[in-house]
């Protein structure tokens, strides 16, 4: 099943953190500098993979359960103004993009797609990371969480790409690792395509029924 019909869109709207890049290894370093510096016990890389893909807040939530067994919300609150503090002065160590991603990316610029990135990640860091990989140049946008009241799995930022783009969403395609990028998707009347290799909360991507499942983003040119 070919769920992309490259050749009938002309938006094609990318998640960050687990689709375009794998920012794993960074976001394990400023957890474990920010759990350091409140006091905390520090967590493993293969949690830190479990934990994220579900927003910042979700990653922290997480990471306090673990080491606490409950949540307490100011320490939660603290561990999450630390943890962005320390992140977002430096978010690109050790981030690389996945296999594919520059040929496909490169592929989309030559046919004339309007590529956007869509990430529950503040934009600023989203930003700097595609800066710093110089892969910034083949997105007409990059549109954070932060940017509106809400972010996926809501639509809104979804609809805000197909409006302000002057689009439709069958001639919209979006290409995620988790299920808040699938129910986006859906909620947004858009097909997607989710990656098998990216980050979502430790669940199996097929317990949220996507329309397809791929190893590889370069399987959608074969």
């Amino acid at each position: 099943m070919n769920v992309a019909k490259l050749d009938q869109r002309e938006l094609i709207l990318f998640d960050l953190d687990g689709t375009l890049v794998d920012s794993a290894f960074d976001l394990y370093r400023a957890m474990n500098l920010s759990l350091e510096r409140l006091g905390l016990p520090l967590v493993t890389e293969a949690q830190v993979r479990i934990w994220i893909g579900k927003g910042t807040a979700l990653f922290c939530e997480s990471t306090l359960g673990y080491l606490k067994g409950e949540v307490d919300p100011d320490l939660h609150q603290q561990l999450l103004a630390t943890f962005l503090e320390i992140y977002n002065a430096d978010p690109c160590v050790d981030t690389q993009p996945f296999h594919g991603i520059l040929d496909f990316l490169q592929w989309g610029i030559q046919n004339n797609k309007k590529l956007i990135c869509v990430t529950n990640k503040p934009e600023q860091p989203a930003r700097k990371i595609l800066e710093i990989l110089n892969m910034d140049h083949y997105f007409v946008d990059v549109i954070g969480g932060d940017r509106f009241e809400k972010r996926k799995p809501d639509p809104i930022q979804l609809n805000y790409c197909i409006e302000h783009y002057q689009s439709t969403a069958d001639k919209t395609l979006m290409v995620g690792d988790s299920s808040n990028d699938v129910e986006a998707a859906r909620r947004a009347g858009i097909d997607c395509v989710v990656l098998s290799y990216g980050y979502n909360h430790g669940e199996d991507i097929q317990l949220c029924q996507p329309q397809q499942v791929i190893n590889d983003v370069m399987e959608l040119l074969r």
